[in-house]
C-alpha cells in the first residue's frame, strides 16, 4: 500500500464511512488460497460453485478481471465477455440544475445523488444484475468534482461516489470510471469541465450564447422541437468549445501568449494550466476510489475532440466530418462574432440525399455582444486575434484572415502537427503516470479515438499504455440525425469513406443486422490491426427511444426501437466484443427524455416502473422488469465466462435459440486456463415456464441450468489444446416471434419476378406482332 501524501490524507475519512449492507443473496468471498477452479476435479458437478455467469465480483472471478492479449480474463484464465450499461446520462447535470437560472450560481452546484441516491442503489443494481448488464461505465464529470474553483474538490460528492461504488460487488457488478465530457462543458453547450475553466481563458459565461460562441438551448431544457433537434454536436465547431479544446491540447504551440494568473500571483501557460488542473482533479478521483474491488479501471475522457487543431482553412469546416445544421459559422466568422462584430452566417437545414444543405444566410450577434471579458487574460481581445491569426481592418470595417492555415503547422517551426501523435498520446502517458502514482493496485486504462474515427495507424506500441483497453463508440449516425428507423438503413460509416452508394443501402431487419454487423466489425478489426494484443470494448452504443416522431410514447408499441436494438445487439454479438450501452437513466421520462440536449436514449424509466415497496430484489424476480422497455432485444443470452476462446455466438430473438462455439486454448494464445466450466448467462426472461434444450455436447460433457441464477453451466470432458466445442440451445416451447426478419427479396421478390415475367410476355408478344 502506498503511504498517503498530504492530499491523500484528506480522504482517509472515507475509509471510516458506514459499510454497505450486502444484499441477501451476496456471500462474502473466502480468502483466495489459489486460482484453481473446482471444475478441474473429475468428480465436479456443473453449477456447484456459489457464483453465477454475470458475477464480476471476486467471488465470481476468483479474484479479478484483467487484460490478457485481446481478451479480458478472470483469475482462472476464462475469457470474460463484459456486457453492461453507462450509468448515467443524468450525471451530466447537477441535482440542483435550474434551466431558468443557468448559467448562474455555477460555483454552488452539487452532483451528490447523481446518478441516484444511495438508498436507491440496491434497486438499480439488482435490476442490472437481473438483466445481465453487470459491467458499468460510470460517469463523473470534472465539474462534479471541482465546480467551486481551482483545487477546491467536492469531498461530499467523492464520498457519495465511493459509497455507491463500494456496493457494486454485493450485486456482482464491476465498473470503470470515465470523466465525461461533450463539447467541453455545460457552459459551452455540453457537459464536463467546470465554468471557471472558460472564465480563466477569458470568456464571459453570460455572453457566450448571444455572441454565437456556444449553443445553450439544449442544456436549458431545449432540443426537443424540430428547429432545435440534433444541433448540439455543432457546438464542437463554435468558438467556446473549439478554443478550449485547442488550448487544452496545444496551447503551448497555438496560444503561447495566453498566460493564466495563479492564486499566488505567478502565471502559467494556458495548456499547462488546464492540463495540470485536469490531472490534479483526476488524481483526486483515483485517490478517493482507491482500493474498491468493484472499480477495475478508468477512462481518461469521453469523446475527445481536437478543436481547431489540423483545420486546413478558417473559411470552412469539413462537411464530411463536421455536422452542418442550423447556423454554422466558420472559424473566422466565430472569431468575429465573439469579438462583438455582427456577422453574416450560413444556415443549413436537413435535406435528401445529402444530410443537410445551405438554405439561407442571416446576421448573428446584431447587438455586438463580446464573448471575451475585458478583465480576463486577453483583456477583452479574441485570443486568436491576439496571436495574429486574424485582425480587424478599420479602414474597410471588416475582418481579415491573416493566417488561414494557422492550426495546421507549428507557427514557430512550420512543422505539420498531428493531434494524436503530438498532443493526445503524450497526454495519455502523463495521465497514466499520475494515476498509477496514487493507486495501491494497478487498474485498466480505457481510451478512445475521436468519435466516428477508426483506430489511427499511428497508435503503435510506443504510444500504447499499460493495461490499455481500446474503447471506441458506435452509433447509427443516420438514425441519430433523423431520429427515424424503418426498413431502410444506410451505412454512413462506409459512405463517409468512399463506399459505392448502392453498397451502403440495406433493406429489412436482415439488412439492418448485416449493416450494423459490418460497421461494428470494421471498428473491431481496425483496432486489432493497429493495436495487436489489446482488448476492445465498445464504450457507447445505443438507440434513440423517441424515434419516428415519438409514436411509441402514444401507442406503447416499441416495435421499431425493438428492431433497431436487436440489429445493433446482433452486430455486437457477431463481433464477439464487449460493450456498455448508452444509457440507464432512472430520471428519464417521456417528455424530457434524458433532459440533456433533447436526447432520449434510456430504455428504462422509473416513472413507468413499480414503486420500490413492491420490488423483489432477487435476480429472478419479474418485478424488476417494470419500467424497462424493449427488454427482449436487450436482455439476451451471452457466454459470460468461457473456458476457452469464443469463436461464434448467434442469437435469434424470435425463437430464444442461440448457437455458441469456442475452442480450447492453444499455446500461442498465452492463456493459462485453470477451469473447465463455462458459464453462460441465459435470462429467465426467456426460460420462465419453458424447458431449456441443450444439444451438440460430446459424450462425457456435463451441463446444468439454474434459472434462479440465470446461468447455464457447461463442463466439457475433453479440453485438449485446440479442441472445438459447439452447442445449440433453444427453449421449448419457442418464444412468440417479436417481428419478421424481413429481407428485400422476401418483401419484393414476388413483385419483381412478376414484373420481369410480365415484361418478357409483353416483349414476346410485341416481337411476335412486329415480325408477323
Amino acid at each position: 500500500m502506498l503511504s498517503p501524501s498530504g492530499s491523500e490524507n484528506s480522504f482517509v475519512f472515507l475509509e471510516g464511512s458506514p459499510k454497505p449492507t450486502p444484499s441477501p443473496s451476496y456471500i462474502k468471498p473466502e480468502p483466495l488460497v489459489d486460482k484453481i477452479h473446482p471444475s478441474l476435479l473429475p468428480s465436479y458437478i456443473p453449477g456447484t460453485t456459489r457464483t453465477y455467469a454475470h458475477d464480476w465480483s471476486r467471488t465470481g472471478t476468483g479474484g479479478e478481471i484483467k487484460p490478457n492479449g485481446r481478451h479480458f480474463v478472470d483469475s482462472y484464465g476464462r475469457i470474460c465477455s463484459l456486457r453492461g450499461v453507462n450509468v448515467s446520462g443524468c450525471s451530466k447535470a447537477p441535482t440542483n440544475h435550474d434551466h431558468g437560472t443557468f448559467p448562474g450560481d455555477h460555483e454552488v452546484v452539487t452532483f451528490v445523488g447523481r446518478p441516484f441516491p444511495l438508498e436507491e442503489a440496491p434497486e438499480h443494481f439488482s435490476r442490472l444484475r437481473r438483466w445481465g448488464l453487470t459491467f458499468i461505465r460510470f460517469l463523473v464529470t470534472w465539474e462534479a468534482v471541482e465546480h467551486a474553483g481551482l483545487g477546491i474538490y467536492d469531498k461530499e460528492y467523492l464520498t457519495y461516489v465511493r459509497k455507491l461504488l463500494s456496493l457494486l460487488p454485493s450485486f456482482g457488478l464491476s465498473a470503470f470510471v470515465v470523466v465525461h465530457q461533450d463539447v467541453w462543458s455545460r457552459y459551452s453547450g455540453g457537459s464536463g469541465a467546470p465554468a471557471w475553466t472558460l472564465e480563466a481563458v477569458g470568456f464571459d459565461l453570460h455572453a457566450l450564447e448571444e455572441s454565437g460562441a456556444a449553443w445553450l438551448l439544449g442544456v436549458k431544457g431545449g432540443g426537443h422541437v424540430e428547429a432545435e433537434r440534433g444541433i448540439w454536436p455543432c457546438g464542437y465547431q463554435k468558438l467556446a468549445a473549439a478554443t478550449m479544446a485547442t488550448c487544452f491540447w496545444a496551447g503551448d504551440i497555438f496560444a503561447p501568449k495566453l498566460k493564466i494568473v495563479m492564486p499566488g500571483g505567478q502565471t502559467k501557460p494556458v495548456q499547462q494550466y488546464l492540463q495540470d488542473a485536469f490531472l490534479d482533479m483526476y488524481s483526486t478521483v483515483v485517490q478517493a476510489l482507491d482500493g474498491l474491488d468493484g472499480v477495475i479501471g478508468f477512462e481518461v475522457m469521453n469523446e475527445p475532440h481536437r478543436g481547431y487543431i489540423g483545420l486546413p482553412s478558417l473559411y470552412k469546416f469539413d462537411y464530411n466530418t463536421d455536422l452542418h445544421l442550423s447556423h454554422v459559422p466558420t472559424a473566422f466568422e466565430s472569431f468575429m462574432l465573439g469579438s462583438g462584430y455582427p456577422t453574416l452566417v450560413a444556415h443549413w437545414t436537413r435535406s435528401f440525399p445529402l444530410p443537410t444543405r445551405l438554405t439561407s444566410r442571416s446576421v448573428l450577434n446584431s447587438v455586438s455582444r463580446k464573448a471575451w471579458r475585458p478583465n480576463g487574460p486577453t483583456q477583452g481581445m479574441c485570443v486568436w486575434e491576439m496571436h495574429g491569426v486574424w485582425g480587424w481592418d478599420n479602414n474597410k470595417n471588416e475582418g481579415v484572415v491573416l493566417r488561414e492555415n494557422y492550426f495546421v503547422k507549428d507557427p514557430t517551426t512550420g512543422r505539420k502537427v498531428d493531434w494524436y501523435t503530438d498532443f493526445y498520446y503524450p497526454f495519455l502517458k502523463r495521465w497514466t503516470d499520475r494515476a498509477r502514482k496514487v493507486m495501491s493496485n494497478d487498474k485498466m486504462f480505457f481510451v478512445e479515438p475521436i468519435p466516428n474515427e477508426f483506430c489511427p495507424p499511428s497508435w503503435t506500441t510506443e504510444h500504447q499504455l499499460p493495461n490499455m483497453v481500446f474503447s471506441p463508440h458506435w452509433y447509427d449516425l443516420n438514425v441519430l440525425f433523423n431520429k427515424a428507423f424503418g426498413d431502410f438503413t444506410v451505412n454512413v460509416q462506409g459512405l463517409s469513406r468512399g463506399m459505392f452508394p448502392l453498397k451502403a443501402l440495406y433493406w429489412g431487419q436482415q439488412g439492418a443486422r448485416e449493416n450494423y454487423s459490418l460497421q461494428i466489425q470494421n471498428i473491431v478489426d481496425h483496432g486489432h490491426k493497429v493495436l495487436g494484443g489489446k482488448p476492445i470494448l465498445i464504450g457507447e452504443c445505443g438507440i434513440p427511444m423517441d424515434m419516428n416522431q415519438k409514436e411509441a410514447f402514444e401507442s406503447d408499441d416499441w416495435k421499431w426501437q425493438e428492431r433497431m436494438m436487436d440489429a445493433m445487439m446482433t452486430g455486437l454479438e457477431r463481433s464477439l466484443v464487449g460493450f456498455t450501452l448508452w444509457n440507464y437513466n432512472p430520471d428519464n421520462n417521456d417528455m424530457q427524455g434524458d433532459d440533456w440536449n433533447g436526447e432520449n436514449f434510456s430504455w428504462f424509466s422509473r416513472r413507468r416502473g413499480l414503486p420500490r415497496s413492491l420490488l423483489d430484489l432477487d435476480q429472478f424476480s419479474f418485478t424488476l422488469d417494470n419500467g424497462g422497455r424493449i427488454l427482449p432485444s436487450i436482455v439476451r443470452p451471452y457466454a459470460a465466462k468461457t473456458a476457452g476462446i469464443p469463436t461464434r455466438f448467434e442469437y435469434e430473438i424470435n425463437t430464444g435459440a442461440f448457437v455458441f462455439e469456442w475452442r480450447s486454448p492453444e499455446s500461442e494464445d498465452n492463456i493459462v486456463l485453470t477451469a473447465r466450466e463455462t458459464e453462460i448467462f441465459v435470462p429467465s426472461l426467456i426460460t420462465y415456464g419453458r424447458k431449456l434444450v441443450v444439444s451438440g455436447l460430446s459424450a462425457g460433457d456435463k451441463y446444468t441450468y439454474d434459472e434462479t441464477r440465470q446461468t447455464l453451466f457447461i463442463v466439457p470432458q475433453d479440453g485438449s489444446s485446440g479442441r472445438l466445442h459447439r452447442i445449440a440451445v433453444s427453449v421449448d416451447p419457442p418464444l412468440r416471434p417479436r417481428f419478421e426478419v424481413n429481407t428485400f427479396w422476401g418483401d419484393f421478390g414476388e413483385a419483381i419476378l412478376f414484373g420481369l415475367l410480365l415484361f418478357v410476355i409483353i416483349f414476346a408478344i410485341t416481337k411476335y406482332y412486329l415480325y408477323m
